[in-house]
């Protein structure tokens, strides 16, 4: 899974996936704004036929927290 949200990641940033540093979080990533969170909440969503409540895009602002809900996402279903 963190391999597929990494490849999202890729496209929705625009970077090479051995560009992204060692911890992938919204503040180590510069074009990481708030367009750009939504195009990977909309990306993720597709990918994973979820759905994601606003509370918990809020919170999406690390790869192991993207996992972490999506995991969750699955595990309610």
């Amino acid at each position: 899974m963190k391999e597929q949200i990494l490849i999202i990641m890729s496209e929705v940033f625009e970077l090479d996936i051995l560009d992204f540093p060692n911890e992938v979080n919204q503040e180590q990533i510069d074009n990481w704004d708030s367009l750009r969170h939504l195009n990977l909440i909309v990306e993720l969503e597709e990918a994973f036929d979820v759905s994601f409540e606003p509370e918990e895009i809020s919170e999406m602002i690390s790869i192991e927290k993207i996992e972490q809900v999506i995991m969750e996402k699955y595990h309610d279903k």
